[in-house]
């Protein structure tokens, strides 16, 4: 959309009325969606309401429908549950419930609804829509509205966001709340594994999911769960006695607990529920072990949301207000969803029809379509458990070799890379070194063979176990070329950040001096600075964003109560500003100062003018981001002190360095996943490439596609070379040239109330939700 575009559809937000209701079951981070709403509507220059209790709120009206401003959605970007309520409404589900709702709409002069529920309350929007001219006619015939009100708002415009922890609506790649329930559940999961291994007992855990089994799926993937059920994919036929089988196995190789993840939907093949009780039952019946279940429950839905969810609800918001300005009456209705890391519209109708198939397929008993019909990330992840779950003896051993190496700082994540790149490669039948130590530790020797249980227990926890350093090869060529010889490594697995990337390269261009050199090697982008080229997002920079979006939210609360106050606040992430960004999008910062974006000493006077301006009518706390190494001169210290200067007698300042709390703690589920997923297709790519290169009796390969980094680039993961991403590289500030995360900086000086130019502003594009569109990977 062009700078010309967005001006003229600010003039088109002057005289219109948006409505923004949650409906149905309430998702974490639906406060965020609603917030994002109210912001831009009114940011457009339109009327927002709030509509409370959902449908049921829009069909008693009155004090349901309140008109908002600014300050109506001021920090609620981090609380749970929806702060509008939401609410079951039989009444709206006729025709009489739904005419009061248009006479409620139409004389408050509303002719654009937004709508955050699952595809229930979605379909009652579209339901509501078709029939709107018909319900003003009725109106104007019961003489409640005038002819002319009539003819004024003859269509209205429904934009849909899907606020649903089960991820169960086809098109999207996440519903909002679903990360956050995965948090929940990790949460438990790790709290219950120490005390699982204290007794050695098993847990069943049942987790949420009547009909769709992806939160159980994903758990189960990201805890490395002995066993799952989903209502996708019951199991065969005398499941009983192969799952008692693996549990005893598990247990004879050392292991002193076991998990079994049940979807509270969970079904045996002629469609009768398998209860969390039943399995209980079954494995102290047949193997006497100690076990206990945990119905996970109402906790799911709970507590703040992720940064994800934040993020995603802030960015799904602020598309639907310019779909809802950018609708005519021939526009269907449209859901905004998430494809990659932008928002798409949806055709409405079209995502409740390929959702209602997967139910009919699994009612039909059509298990195998069920699973494609939910996605090419479910399929790739049911299939990734099923790999991982448990040990295969390997056809054959094969000739070739992996060495597994961590280099750069730790990053959480990392060892659930490792993990599944070591189990991948057994079952292959390779031989498998840990290197301990990064680069200086392959050099050194401390090189030593891994099994299948050498790696158990790993996916949750955080730091690197291998052990990591930021020394690069070229101080020690010639010592790795002699370990990757002694040992006959045949392929290399570098997982770590920047300097791994590096490191890679300077392998890469030493091929012509070491022919050791000449073997297939890649790279597994780990970084919280989310700054290696070739990729959008980096392991551990979800966890890191979480960190210090949790530090910034107890932060700010402790400020509650007392006069008005501004926290400066300093990020890590190097010269890369997008820890600071995605970090200020998700605790709704003031600014956000970063390398990327340069800025003045005038910059900061007019952020400071606002932010006093803001203070004297609308906020109590101002927070301020600052990445850490985002201006020479200007430092935290500086910034605190201009803050505190110019803000006497209206605030005061304080300073926080977030520092290495960024790098610590477990993996949150989005960098489990994303590890486990990127450890598999690595190793799948080294194999291919051992096999394709494998002549007279040794692995050679030096072609540029043989040195490659695996990233996510939006929904699909691709090998780059590293000698290719050279010139999209700045090495001087160890960043890729282009950020694809900037266009976020947009949103976050917009939902600041900063008056800016949307000129780079995307609009999401129209994406129809069909069986090959499902097919699609989206990589997480």
């Amino acid at each position: 959309m062009s700078s010309m575009d967005f001006e003229r559809l600010k003039m088109t937000g002057a005289g219109r009325a948006i409505a923004v209701l949650t409906s149905g079951g309430d998702a974490q981070g639906m406060n965020a969606a609603v917030r994002a709403v109210t912001r831009m509507g009114i940011y457009v220059g339109a009327k927002v309401y709030l509509i409370c209790e959902g449908y049921q709120g829009l069909v008693d009206g009155g004090d349901n429908i309140k008109l908002a401003d600014w300050q109506s959605v001021t920090n609620i970007i981090q609380l749970g549950g929806t702060t509008i309520g939401s609410a079951r409404c039989k009444a709206f589900t006729c025709r009489e419930g739904r005419l009061a709702a248009a006479f409620n709409l139409v004389k408050r002069g509303i002719t654009n609804l937004c709508v955050c529920g699952g595809d229930g309350s979605l379909t009652g929007a579209n339901i509501f829509r078709s029939e709107w001219k018909g319900l003003l006619a009725e109106l104007v015939q019961k003489g409640r509205i005038t002819e002319t009100l009539s003819k004024k708002h003859d269509y209205l415009n429904i934009v849909g966001l899907v606020g649903s922890i089960d991820n169960d609506f086809c098109g999207t790649d996440m519903t909002i709340g679903t990360n956050s329930a995965l948090h929940r559940i990790m949460e438990i999961v790790d709290a219950i594994t120490t005390t699982a291994q204290s007794h050695q007992r098993t847990f069943v855990l049942e987790v949420m999911g009547r009909h769709c089994g992806y939160l159980a799926l994903v758990s189960a993937l990201a805890s490395g769960a002995d066993w799952l059920f989903i209502p996708e994919a019951p199991p065969e036929e005398g499941w009983e006695e192969l799952m008692c089988a693996r549990l005893e196995r598990s247990r004879s190789k050392g292991s002193r607990l076991n998990i079994i993840i049940v979807a509270e939907g969970a079904i045996n093949k002629n469609g009768e529920p398998i209860s969390s009780d039943y399995i209980k039952n079954l494995v102290v019946k047949r193997l006497g072990y100690d076990t206990r279940v945990t119905v996970l429950g109402h906790v799911q839905r709970g507590g703040t949301p992720s940064a994800f969810d934040r993020v995603l609800s802030s960015k799904v918001g602020v598309e639907a207000v310019v779909a809802l300005l950018e609708a005519t009456p021939d526009t269907p209705a449209c859901v905004i969803g998430l494809s990659g890391n932008q928002p798409v519209r949806l055709p409405l109708m079209e995502c409740v029809e390929m959702t209602k198939e997967v139910q009919k397929a699994m009612n039909e008993k059509r298990f195998d379509e069920a699973i494609k019909l939910r996605g090419g990330s479910f399929e790739n992840n049911w299939n990734t458990y099923r790999l991982l779950a448990f040990q295969k003896p390997a056809l054959s051993e094969s000739n070739y070799s992996v060495a597994v190496i961590n280099v750069g700082a730790p990053a959480a994540g990392m060892n659930a890379a490792v993990r599944s790149a070591v189990r991948v490669a057994l079952a292959h039948g390779h031989k498998v070194y840990a290197v301990n130590d990064g680069f200086e530790g392959l050099a050194n020797g401390a090189v030593s063979e891994m099994e299948w249980h050498s790696v158990a227990g790993w996916t949750g926890q955080g730091g690197s176990l291998l052990g990591t350093k930021r020394t690069l090869p070229s101080t020690c060529m010639q010592k790795i070329a002699e370990v990757i010889s002694k040992h006959s490594i045949t392929s290399l697995l570098i997982v770590g950040g920047f300097e791994a990337y590096e490191g890679v390269l300077e392998l890469f261009e030493a091929r012509n001096r070491f022919e050791e050199f000449c073997i297939p090697m890649c790279v597994i982008p780990a970084t919280i600075s989310n700054n290696v080229p070739g990729t959008d997002f980096s392991l551990g920079a979800d966890t890191a964003v979480n960190a210090a979006m949790e530090g910034c939210d107890k932060i700010k609360q402790s400020a509650s109560g007392t006069k008005r106050r501004v926290f400066v606040v300093e990020t890590m992430g190097g010269y890369c500003g997008y820890l600071a960004t995605t970090t200020g999008i998700a605790v709704g910062a003031d600014a956000a100062y970063i390398f990327e974006e340069p800025f003045s000493i005038k910059d900061l006077k007019t952020n400071v003018e606002h932010l006093k301006e803001k203070m004297k009518k609308d906020i109590q706390r101002g927070l301020v981001l600052r990445n850490e190494k985002c201006h020479q001169h200007y430092t935290t210290e500086f910034i605190h002190n201009l803050y505190s200067a110019e803000g006497k007698g209206i605030f005061d300042s304080r300073v926080n360095v977030l520092g290495h709390l960024q790098q610590g703690g477990a993996p949150t589920p989005f960098d489990r996943n994303f590890g486990t997923k990127l450890g598999v297709k690595a190793l799948q790519w080294l194999t291919e490439k051992m096999t394709g290169n494998f002549q007279q009796g040794r692995v050679f390969s030096n072609s540029p596609d043989s040195a490659c980094v695996l990233g996510l680039n939006k929904k699909a993961l691709l090998f780059s070379p590293v000698v290719e991403l050279k010139d999209q590289t700045d090495f001087e500030h160890r960043m890729p040239k282009v950020q694809w995360w900037m266009s976020h900086r947009l949103m976050l000086k917009m939902l600041a109330k900063h008056q800016t130019s949307f000129n780079e502003y995307v609009s999401g594009e129209i994406e129809h939700v069909t069986r090959r569109s499902l097919s699609i990977d989206t990589g997480f």
